[in-house]
C-alpha cells in the first residue's frame, strides 16, 4: 500500500491533494455531527464557493446528506471513512510517526490524529473520539476505570457510547477537583462516562490541592479512605498531560515551589507530579487519589493529550515510562519526535 501511495504521490500529486481535502471535509462533518456550509468553510480555511462545490460532489456520491439544518455524513460516508483510515494515516505520514514514538518509548500503541488541537477545535474533538475508541477497545467486564480532569478527557467522555459490556463497570475520578470549570473536573467526567456507557460511577468530593496537614487529616476519614481504596482498584486510567508552569498556576502552587520548578526545568505535570525533560519527578503535590505506584501497577495507562505546545511535556512524561498507550495529534507528535534529535 505504501509503495502504491509513493507512486501516486509522484505521478498524480493533484489526486492526492484532492483526496486529502475531501477526506478532511468528510471527517470534519462526521466529528461535528451536523454543520452549516459557512461554518465548515471557515473551519477548513476555504471559501463558501469552493466548499459548496465539494459538498455538492460528495452529496452526489451519496457520502453526505444536506438538510435545512445543515450537512451531515451519510452511512455510506461513515463506512468509507472507516475503510480508508489506514490509507489516510499513510497519506498524512502518521503511520511512520506512530511507529517512531511507539518504538522509542516502548509503548504498546500510539494513535495520532491529523492537525493541531492548540489551533483547531475539530482536532481536539477528533482526539477525544480516538481516545474513546481506544478506551472501549481495552475495557473488559466489571472494570474500575479512573479518569483525570481536563478539557481533553472531557472530549473522550463526550465521544463514548452505550455498551452492554460496561454495565458492571465503574468510572471513578483519579483525584480530587481543581476548582476549575465544573465540566472539566474529574468527578464530572467520570459521571459523564458512566452515563454515556451505561456503567456506574463513584465520586470523590475533596479538593485536589491540599496542604500536608489537611491531607493527613482527610486520610483519617473512614468515608474518604473507603472511596480512595476503591479508586485504587482501578486497572485502567485515562489521563491528560499538562504543561508544568500552566498547571502550577492552575493548582495555585506557592511562589517558592513554582520558582524552584522553573529553575529545575519542569516541563510536564500529570497526576500531581511534575517532570523534567529527562522524565525525572521534581515535585509531588499532596493529592487525594491515585499515587504513582498505583499507576505503575495498572494494566492499561492511556495518555490523551495534544497540541504543539504540549509536545515537550508529553515527551517528558513518556520518558518517565509509565504509559502504555498514547493518543495525541500530529502537531504534538512532530514535537515529540523533534525532542529525540535535539
Amino acid at each position: 500500500m505504501r509503495d502504491m501511495l509513493n507512486i501516486q504521490k509522484q505521478l498524480l500529486p493533484d489526486l492526492m491533494d484532492t483526496m486529502k481535502k475531501r477526506y478532511t471535509i468528510l471527517h470534519h462533518i462526521m466529528v461535528s455531527g451536523i454543520v452549516g456550509r459557512r461554518t465548515l468553510a471557515g473551519s477548513l480555511n476555504t471559501t463558501e464557493r469552493i466548499m459548496r462545490a465539494e459538498v455538492d460532489f460528495l452529496k452526489a456520491q451519496g457520502l453526505l446528506e444536506v438538510e435545512t439544518s445543515g450537512i451531515r455524513i451519510s452511512l455510506a460516508g461513515r463506512q468509507l471513512l472507516e475503510s480508508i483510515e489506514p490509507l489516510v494515516k499513510d497519506l498524512f505520514g502518521l503511520t511512520e510517526l506512530e511507529e517512531q514514538i511507539r518504538s522509542r518509548f516502548g509503548l504498546k500503541q500510539v494513535v495520532i490524529v491529523p492537525g493541531d488541537s492548540d489551533t483547531s477545535s475539530h482536532t481536539k474533538k477528533e482526539l477525544g473520539r480516538a481516545g474513546a475508541a481506544v478506551l472501549l477497545k481495552h475495557i473488559s467486564q466489571d472494570e474500575v476505570i479512573a479518569v483525570t480532569g481536563g478539557s481533553t478527557t472531557a472530549e473522550v467522555a463526550y465521544h463514548l457510547s452505550s455498551s452492554n459490556l460496561l454495565k458492571g463497570s465503574w468510572f471513578v475520578p483519579a483525584r480530587g477537583g481543581l476548582g476549575e470549570s465544573l465540566e472539566f473536573q474529574a468527578n464530572t467526567i467520570a459521571s459523564t462516562m458512566a452515563k454515556k456507557t451505561g456503567a456506574k460511577y463513584r465520586l470523590l468530593h475533596v479538593p485536589d490541592h491540599l496542604g500536608e496537614e489537611a491531607y493527613q487529616s482527610l486520610m483519617q476519614d473512614s468515608t474518604i479512605l473507603e472511596i480512595i481504596q476503591f479508586i485504587r482498584k482501578a486497572r485502567i486510567v485515562v489521563h491528560g498531560i499538562g504543561e508544568a508552569m500552566v498547571m502550577a498556576r492552575r493548582r495555585k502552587v506557592d511562589a517558592d515551589t513554582t520558582s524552584n520548578l522553573q529553575q529545575d526545568g519542569a516541563l510536564a505535570e500529570a497526576f500531581g507530579y511534575y517532570f523534567n525533560r529527562e522524565g525525572r519527578i521534581l515535585h509531588k503535590t499532596p493529592t487525594v487519589g491515585l499515587r504513582i505506584e498505583d499507576i505503575q501497577a495498572m494494566d492499561c495507562v492511556i495518555g490523551v493529550a495534544g497540541g504543539k505546545s504540549k509536545g515537550e511535556a508529553i515527551a517528558s512524561v513518556l520518558r518517565f515510562g509509565h504509559e502504555d498507550i498514547l493518543v495525541t495529534d500530529e502537531a504534538a507528535a512532530t514535537q515529540i519526535v523533534n525532542t529525540l534529535t535535539s
